[in-house]
């Protein structure tokens, strides 16, 4: 299936080194652990660690489901198509949505924060207003629009030593929390623990930050048609990718507990937080130079994010369920332009809109809770596609059974669980974003249609015929030499 213009992304990026790299950098090294911090140590308290913790297992099934999916189905939009062919067109659609205005959000809870900490490196007080941070992350989100769209990316190598440089800055964070007390005397293993969460409602609260702070394997654990070799690619490398964004994450927030602990304090939004922590433990220049770390980061990370909307827009361009606009390419440059310039119009009026709000805290407290509720739905779904799609496969083996049934199905479970529940306990503000969010998909969703677009008569993904047609080999019960109907489509890449 091609694009209108019959073109496509730009071929042979990532590599599988460059996938390990991207899906490390996407939200970390810097990024998550200092600016997610305060709203994660404010949704969970002393049990933050606890909860990325809790949440790590889950999150890899959806990883697990993601990277079985990939194998039937490689495709630029990801779970809006698998949950498209496997569950039902419309919940398909609407997966695809969230992860649209999740990442849209994100233009502005990544910019943000940048805007934010630039201005705290030359006057901390003008840094303190929303109008200065505002315009500065505003300076931040432009640069990175034009880069996308002149198709400019950083590297596998580049990426390698800004990452490189962070864990630096971040790991020596963690030492001197330890060392400033003597020893780890103040570590309490209660952190890791269910006593300090206030009931399950927050359990379901840290679950929902921690399941944004491990957002970045998501932006590039799927490259689909830029990707070299896709079909035969593995997804070790995503596990790498999230399994470091865990451990970076961990040792980043118990060195914060040892802080906080220590102090008698509660952590506060936003240069709150990264103040308090620079001032306990770099005083200085080592304040400083943690916070270039984190404008680092977010550069990568806005970068990042950029690719994934607009991959997606583009496949749902493709597909005739939102303008065809959206589906087109830059002849010279490859690069889906009306999909950043559009991504990059709501980002900026988003900044405006952020100034109603009485902090840069609180922005960044609401878009994090509303991206957490759309990455909790679209993940549960995903989750649940993947069982779906190899369920005549699953009493094949035990193997195939717990990686392919068990755990990706307990990831879905997880994610529902805790969407659900997030309905209940969630402030007005970031929930009605986030289900605002979603609401606003069900226009799109049936005026495309009630026009007949094909996304909603899909070929059922199925991985015995899929995977039986691409291997040319018997499979199950499939005969060899499958073929598939003429009307049937098991790859959308160029």
């Amino acid at each position: 299936m091609r694009n209108s213009s019959g073109r496509g992304f730009r071929p042979d990026v990532p590599g599988t080194f460059g996938t390990v790299v991207r899906a490390a950098a996407g939200g970390i090294p810097a990024y998550s652990p200092v600016v997610t911090a305060a709203v994660l140590v404010g949704a969970a308290g002393l049990a933050a660690p606890a909860a990325l913790l809790y949440c790590v297992l889950p999150v890899l099934g959806i990883v697990l489901a993601y990277g079985r999916l990939e194998r039937l189905d490689v495709n630029a939009g990801a779970a809006y198509s698998w949950v498209g062919r496997t569950l039902h067109p419309f919940l398909g659609f609407l997966c695809g949505w969230a992860l649209v205005v999740s990442t849209t959000l994100f233009m502005v809870a990544g910019a943000l924060p940048a805007g934010m900490l630039t201005l705290t490196l030359f006057d901390p007080e003008l840094a303190r207003g929303t109008w200065p941070a505002t315009a500065a992350g505003a300076c931040w989100l432009v640069m990175m629009l034009l880069v996308a769209l002149v198709g400019a990316r950083l590297t596998a190598r580049a990426r390698t030593i800004v990452s490189g440089v962070e864990l630096a800055v971040l790991l020596l964070f963690v030492l001197g929390a330890v060392a400033r007390n003597g020893t780890a005397a103040a570590f309490d293993w209660s952190w890791l623990g269910s006593g300090d969460f206030c009931g399950v409602s927050g359990v379901a609260a840290g679950a929902l930050v921690a399941a944004f702070s491990y957002r970045s394997w998501h932006a590039t654990g799927c490259p689909g048609e830029e990707a070299r070799g896709v079909r035969r690619r593995s997804v070790l490398p995503v596990f790498i990718g999230a399994g470091t964004v865990f451990l970076l994450l961990e040792a980043f927030t118990l060195a914060v507990n040892v802080v906080l602990a220590t102090e008698g304090t509660t952590a506060r939004s936003g240069a709150g937080t990264l103040a308090l922590l620079c001032d306990a433990v770099w005083p200085g220049v080592g304040g400083r130079l943690l916070v270039v770390a984190v404008v680092l980061s977010t550069v990568v990370t806005l970068e990042t994010t950029l690719i994934q909307v607009t991959r997606t827009l583009f496949t749902m361009g493709r597909d005739h369920t939102v303008p065809s606009a959206f589906g087109l390419v830059h002849r010279r440059r490859n690069t889906p332009w009306v999909a950043v310039a559009a991504v990059g119009g709501v980002a900026l009026a988003l900044f405006a809109a952020s100034n109603a709000f009485d902090s840069v805290g609180d922005v960044v407290s609401g878009a994090v809770g509303a991206m957490g509720l759309q990455l909790a739905f679209s993940h549960g779904l995903a989750g649940l596609a993947a069982v779906v799609a190899y369920r005549r496969v699953l009493l094949s083996s035990v193997r195939e059974l717990l990686l392919g049934g068990v755990w990706p199905l307990a990831g879905a479970a997880f994610m529902s669980w805790v969407f659900y529940e997030s309905l209940v306990e969630l402030p007005a503000a970031p929930l009605a974003i986030g289900l605002g969010g979603l609401a606003a998909g069900l226009i799109p969703m049936f005026w495309y249609w009630r026009r007949g677009s094909s996304y909603y008569r899909p070929a059922k993904l199925d991985a015995v015929r899929a995977l039986a047609a691409k291997s040319d080999t018997p499979y199950g019960d499939v005969p060899r030499r499958h073929r598939p109907a003429a009307d049937e489509t098991l790859a959308t890449d160029f």
